[in-house]
């Protein structure tokens, strides 16, 4: 998995690209969003469009790492999901746990 960071404002943003899956994906994911927290970031904006497919280990991961930033006091924005993505999310229920929007723009705007 690639993972780059911007700025917005005060939001981080990262652009995944690459399937989220149970090993190297994941833990890439999760190194990301720890060090972000270490650095003092507390809203992310999550960019989806590039993620193709993520099993249930990539799911979970979505739920831990959110909570991890709400319990810092931050926020944590997903968007861009593709449909694929959306309706593993929807399957799961997590459409309602977490925080989505269409574009980032939306996101943004949250």
């Amino acid at each position: 998995m690639l993972i780059t960071i911007r700025e917005s404002g005060s939001t981080t943003i990262l652009d995944l690209r690459g399937a989220l899956m149970i090993g190297d994906s994941e833990l890439a994911f999760r190194q990301k969003i720890r060090e972000s927290l270490e650095s003092g970031v507390r809203n992310f904006a999550i960019n989806l469009s590039g993620v193709p497919d993520m099993d249930s280990w990539g799911l979970g991961s979505l739920v831990r790492h959110c909570t991890k930033v709400r319990k810092a006091g931050g926020r944590c924005i997903f968007f861009g999901t593709v449909p694929r993505v959306l309706h593993l999310l929807k399957m799961a229920k997590l459409d309602s746990v977490l925080d989505l929007a269409d574009t980032e723009s939306d996101a943004l705007s949250l």
